[in-house]
């Protein structure tokens, strides 16, 4: 039988004095909960050094490189503000603020949808996809020392069917 980690059902105190009831939370077996916190650890050192290195190379942030390249790679090389926002990790409030930045430096415009007048589309710009380019050896090198190197092609075969089910059935999630 797999260990699972336990969570308390005891009322927990927060700060404004408002209590959290945890005695509905379900026990996550040992291995995936593992599994969580070492996909969470690694993602943020990793972004974290990456975000370093195309700063002290005097390339674009980490963000501004993940909103370039899933539009470059978008139809068109364009999607809707709401598409936009369920690729990158992001809050919708925050994207609205890079978006706003993005355009101030030109890597990308905004249209309007012509059937939805509340809705626009974030489009890429020559100038983005140039400054994505130039971010690239920076990011390339960046995979390969400190995830690639780590990593068989058969483990990474595994994480990315894993990650890819992950991936699926959360975007079918209602939560």
């Amino acid at each position: 039988m797999q260990e699972e980690v336990e969570m308390t059902t005891k009322p927990q105190k927060q700060r404004d004095h408002v209590a959290v009831e945890t005695q509905d939370a379900v026990p996550v077996p040992a291995a995936q909960h593992a599994a969580w916190y070492q996909l969470l650890q690694a993602h943020s050192k990793i972004i974290q050094e990456v975000e370093a290195r195309l700063l002290r190379a005097g390339q674009i942030p980490h963000q501004w490189y993940d909103v370039l390249v899933t539009l470059e790679k978008a139809p068109g090389q364009r999607l809707r503000m709401s598409e936009l926002a369920g690729s990158i990790v992001t809050s919708r409030s925050t994207l609205t603020r890079l978006v706003d930045r993005l355009e101030a430096e030109g890597l990308l415009r905004r249209e309007a949808c012509p059937n939805d007048l509340r809705g626009s589309y974030a489009v890429l710009t020559p100038a983005g996809a140039k400054a994505r380019l130039a971010a690239w050896p920076i990011v390339s090198r960046s995979i390969v020392e400190l995830f690639a190197s780590h990593v068989s092609d058969q483990e990474a075969d595994v994480i990315a069917k894993a990650l890819g089910r992950v991936a699926d059935s959360s975007s079918d999630c209602r939560c």
